[in-house]
Formats: structure tokens, C-alpha cells, sequence
């Protein structure tokens, strides 16, 4: 075995010969940037050898890395295979993101379905023998009970207090009692996680935890992490799993901490999320979502027990997965459908949550179509050359004046790299000030005069050509070029719905836009890049994590579980590459 030292850090850690330095690292815990899960084509897990290695740059390295990064002894942790013991510096740490944990919550008749209700032991006579657990389910009208609520009636006789679920007894405790009922909402996204703690008798929420969904150091996006399970059958799925539960477990841990609460008191955990989070949390086989025709295991909503899912914390827990449409239209977009009240509106709405992947449900003439399209990673910063989440350091707008760029990061700090929508708005700018041509291509800087302010911003590396607002925020032809990609993909989805539905842009009487990447975005960044046409900017609504929301909404209602049940089963799904001339309205969409 060889050992790798790191700058900074005491000590070493022992690798197996022919393993990359990035899954030594994963394994170790030690946080390494992963986009493209160790695939060697997004240029993020950054090193610089101190020591221990020489070998020459692969011709990955050389198209990804900077003739300056060269000259440091950067390397890429995914290409490097260390050959003896290896001294290195990590080039960037784990930041803190902005996660977004709120959302618009519209009115609704709380009914929550766990309940408390008293019940009473009799005192066993000679002529009444009738058995405990007889009278409590003749009280609770229960078909059964479990061994481990058996086990909670103490010396029998007397008052108790029972906490149901429908028709299940999920805890017993003898009276008197001073513990009150907790639930947890949670929205799983790909890229992060957010959780509250409500109080089931008023619906306050008491605690959020938000984090980066521990599924990152698998892959960034759905199909890189379907891919891994696919790579590694025997152990894949299961680790994947055990991020997400883990990670969970240790947000309720906190929020209970924070609350001053015992997580026992947790009664019932609602969770939202997309169709291939939903598999990937309950360890069920997610690879047909990413191979034609793209089949999920399940779609309807469910109930299970926390243990069932993996879940350690909150054991008496009952868990409830809301429901999903199909593989590219999953629990959270259903989520959101309802929280805008689609599915009783009489107005023309287009409801879009923009992520990896862009949800589009339209409502229309008593219809709810939807359809998802592949945006791709770079409207959250990723597959973007100096892309980033929306974490510190993040440039999340962009002003481009004679005077030079202007900035506007995350945290107030030094810029270290784009997030979505910092890439948008250095589009968005470009495009406004003609540095950018219909077809997407970068202006040449030599058809610009030298008194031509706009020419600092544009520099040619070798024969690419390249947009220059710092040292560090360099934006490529590929850069843009993936962000028409987004673009196309988006708008050429709306326009296939409205088709279908039989009516134009003009006829919407509302776009809501939902999800974490509409937290950093201005209006005039879709329309100006063209995702939207500008005639709809003033009908443009934000709503926040609607997924979050809906989470919330079922925890605190019986009625409303059973509603978003409907409505998943109305939701009408488009596969956009199955239609009919797609393929040249995708093209038509790609113009800016």
C-alpha cells in the first residue's frame, strides 16, 4: 500500500495500488469536486502534486487543464493513479451553498392523519378477563397491533395515551404525558436537501436543515448516478442509498436537537423528490429510468415504516412518498403542479421547475400536460469552465459596462466561479451588448476597433475564443454553447405543450417558475437569453421549492395525500422525442 499526504492536514491515508486518487479520497470521506464522477470530463477535481509524481499530462489533462495549471503541477484526482507515496494540496474546500428551504403556501384545511386520542385500561376482574390489547383496538377500532406496542402497556389498568396513523398504532404511553406530535416534510432534490420540523398540532414549523445532497460524490446529475449503479451492481445501490438515508438521519437528528425535542416524537416523515431520488432512497432499482423506453419501477404514492427505509432515526415513524407520473416527471413536479392549484385552475399556466432536468406542466381547456427536457447540468453551474453551485464565492448576476464587469457574488466575497445563474447572466449581457451572434457564436476579437470597449472582454486562446471578466471567470465557446443547449431544450418544450394544447405564448396567462435556480434569477435573464419570449416577462411568477411545499402541504393533511393521488393520475406525459417534427422546433430554439 502507498500513502498520500495532504497539505495541511496531519497524518496519511493508505491506498490500493491502480486506484485513482479520487476514489481514494471518496472513500476517505475527504471532499473532492465529482461533476463528472471521476469520468475525466469536467476538469473540477483539481489537485497540486507536492510530491511523489511525475507522469506526463494525459491528453485529457492537457485539453482541460491551463498551460499555467500545467506549470503549478495541477492535476486531475480522477486521471491520477498514484505509483508510490504522494504529497498534495487540495484546491478547494467544501463551501457553504444557499439552499432554498421556503415556498409560497397557498390556504388548505389541516387534517393531519396522525392523531392522539386516550384510551382506557379496565381493571381484569374474575368475571371480565378481557385482554388488554382487546380493549384498546375495540376503543381505537384497530384490526391489529404490534409486538413492539404490546410491549408498551406497563402494569395494565389505567389511561394511555395512543398515537395512530389511520388504522395503525404507531405508539402507547401511560398518562400522564407531556409529549406532543412532530412530523418532517422533506424535498430530496438531486443537487441538495431540505427538511422542516413541524409541529403536527399547528403546523409551525419549529426547525430546517438544508444540505448538498451526499449523492454528489456519485455524480452530479440522475444519469451519472444511474450510471454508477450500473457500473458497480453489486454495491451501487446500496451506497447510494445508505447518502441519502444517512444524510437524512442526520438532518432530523439536528432539527430535533435544535427544537429541544426527542426525534421519537417524530410520528411522520413525508418526502417529495423526482422520480430516480425516490428509487434511489428506497434501494430499488433506478437503471430502467436512464435506458429506453425509460420505464420506473413504481410511480404511485406509498406508505412504509422509517425502518423499512433505511431510515435509523425516528423509528416509530411512518414514511410517505408522494406520488410521481412517470421517470421524468416525479414527485416534485406533482408537488408543485398542486401547490399552484393547477389542477383547479380555468386559466391557460405554464409551470416550470428548471434544474439537470426541466419539468414543464401546462395547464389548459381542464388538461394538465407535461413533459421533461434534458437542460443538462449548466443553468446549476456545472459542465461550465468556471462553473460552481450557488454556494459563496458564486457570481450569481452580471453587469458588463465600459468600466469593466460588474459583479454581483454570493456572500459578498471574491468571485470564484459562475453558478446558473451567473452563466445566464453573463449570456444575457453578451448577447445585449452584440458579442454573441444568433447562431451562439463568440464576435472575433479582430472585428472590433481598439477603442471598442467591449474588446477587453474577448481574448482568443490559441484560435478558441473566450470571454474574460477576472483570471478566475473566463467563460468558453463550450460554455456557451451548453447554455444553448439548456436553452433550446427548455423553450422547445414549451412551445411542443402549447402545440399540443393547441394554443401560443401569447395565450398564457401566467409562467411560474419554481425551484432553486429561480432564487437567483431576474426576469430579464430568461428573456433576454431567450428561454422565455419577452412578452411574457410580466406574467412571470416565482414560488420558491414548491416540491418543500407539497411536502409540508401532505404532512398536515390526509386530504390533500389523496388529492396530489389524483392529480398524478390526470397529468398527461409528453415524450417530447416521440413527437412530431421535435427535432426541428429543437433546432429553431437553439437561435438566440
Amino acid at each position: 500500500m502507498g500513502k498520500i499526504f495532504m497539505k495541511g492536514k496531519n497524518g496519511h491515508i493508505l491506498y490500493e495500488p491502480g486506484q485513482t486518487l479520487m476514489e481514494t479520497l471518496l472513500q476517505e470521506g475527504v471532499f473532492i469536486n465529482n461533476s463528472c464522477n471521476g469520468k475525466g470530463t469536467c476538469g473540477k477535481c483539481k489537485v497540486r502534486v507536492l510530491e511523489g509524481y511525475e507522469n506526463v499530462y494525459s491528453p485529457s489533462e492537457q485539453r482541460l487543464l491551463r498551460k499555467e495549471e500545467q506549470e503549478e503541477n495541477i492535476r486531475l484526482a480522477c486521471l491520477l493513479v498514484p505509483e508510490g507515496d504522494i504529497r498534495i494540496e487540495l484546491l478547494e474546500e467544501e463551501t457553504k451553498h444557499e439552499i432554498l428551504t421556503e415556498g409560497t403556501i397557498p390556504q388548505f384545511d389541516f387534517s393531519p392523519e396522525i392523531t392522539e386520542k386516550t384510551v382506557c385500561i379496565q381493571k381484569p376482574g374474575l368475571a371480565d378477563q378481557t385482554p388488554f390489547e382487546e380493549q384498546i383496538k375495540q376503543q381505537l377500532d384497530l384490526p391489529e397491533m404490534s409486538l413492539s406496542t404490546l410491549r408498551k402497556i406497563g402494569k395494565g389498568e389505567g389511561l394511555y395515551r395512543a398515537v395512530t396513523h389511520r388504522k395503525q398504532l404507531l405508539n402507547l404511553q401511560e398518562l400522564p404525558t407531556s409529549e406532543k406530535l412532530y412530523g418532517v416534510a422533506v424535498d430530496i432534490g438531486t443537487t441538495t436537501v431540505a427538511a422542516c420540523l413541524v409541529d403536527l398540532a399547528t403546523g409551525i414549523e419549529l426547525a430546517q436543515a438544508a444540505v448538498i445532497n451526499e449523492q454528489k460524490q456519485y455524480g452530479l446529475d440522475v444519469l451519472t448516478r444511474i450510471t454508477y449503479e450500473i457500473e458497480n451492481p453489486q454495491e451501487g445501490r446500496n451506497r447510494l442509498r445508505q447518502a441519502i438515508t444517512a444524510s437524512l438521519d442526520k438532518q432530523i437528528r439536528q432539527m430535533c436537537a435544535e427544537a429541544g425535542i426527542d426525534s421519537d416524537s417524530v410520528y411522520e416523515i413525508t418526502i417529495s423528490a423526482n422520480s430516480t431520488m425516490l428509487h434511489m432512497f428506497l434501494g430499488v432499482n433506478a437503471v430502467s429510468l436512464g435506458t429506453s423506453p425509460f420505464a420506473p419501477v413504481f410511480t404511485a404514492g406509498r406508505y412504509l415504516s422509517a425502518a423499512d427505509t433505511g431510515l435509523k432515526t425516528a423509528e416509530n415513524a411512518v414514511v410517505y412518498l408522494l406520488p410521481a407520473v412517470s421517470s421524468y416527471i416525479g414527485a416534485d413536479i406533482v408537488a408543485g403542479a398542486y401547490v399552484c392549484g393547477l389542477q383547479r385552475t380555468n386559466r391557460r399556466v405554464l409551470f416550470i421547475d428548471i434544474g439537470t432536468n426541466g419539468e414543464i406542466v401546462l395547464a389548459s381547456g381542464g388538461r394538465l400536460l407535461s413533459c421533461s427536457c434534458a437542460a443538462g447540468p449548466a443553468l446549476e453551474g456545472m459542465n461550465i469552465r468556471s462553473g460552481m453551485r450557488a454556494a459563496e464565492g458564486a457570481v450569481e448576476d452580471v453587469r458588463l459596462t465600459p468600466e469593466g464587469a460588474e459583479l454581483n457574488v454570493i456572500g459578498g466575497g471574491k468571485a470564484k466561479g459562475f453558478c446558473g445563474s451567473g452563466i445566464l447572466a453573463v449570456i444575457r449581457e453578451l448577447l445585449k451588448n452584440g458579442l454573441i451572434e444568433k447562431n451562439g457564436t463568440l464576435l472575433k476579437p479582430e472585428k472590433l476597433d481598439d477603442s471598442d470597449w467591449r474588446k477587453k472582454f474577448l481574448q482568443l486562446n490559441g484560435k478558441k475564443r473566450e470571454v474574460v471578466l477576472a483570471p478566475e471567470l473566463i467563460v468558453t465557446q463550450s460554455d456557451i454553447r451548453q447554455v444553448q443547449l439548456a436553452k433550446g431544450a427548455i423553450l422547445s418544450g414549451f412551445y411542443a405543450l402549447l402545440k399540443q394544447a393547441g394554443i401560443t405564448m401569447e395565450d398564457l396567462d401566467e409562467v411560474i417558475v419554481a425551484g432553486q435556480f429561480g432564487m437567483h434569477l431576474p426576469v430579464e435573464s430568461l428573456t433576454g437569453t431567450g428561454i422565455l419570449p419577452k412578452e411574457v416577462g410580466n406574467r412571470l411568477t416565482y414560488v420558491g421549492n414548491s416540491s418543500k411545499t407539497g411536502a409540508y402541504m401532505a404532512l398536515m393533511s390526509g386530504s390533500v395525500k389523496r388529492e396530489m393521488e389524483k392529480l398524478a393520475k390526470k397529468m398527461e406525459y409528453m415524450e417530447l422525442s416521440a413527437s412530431q417534427g421535435y427535432e426541428r422546433l429543437f433546432s429553431q430554439c437553439l437561435q438566440f
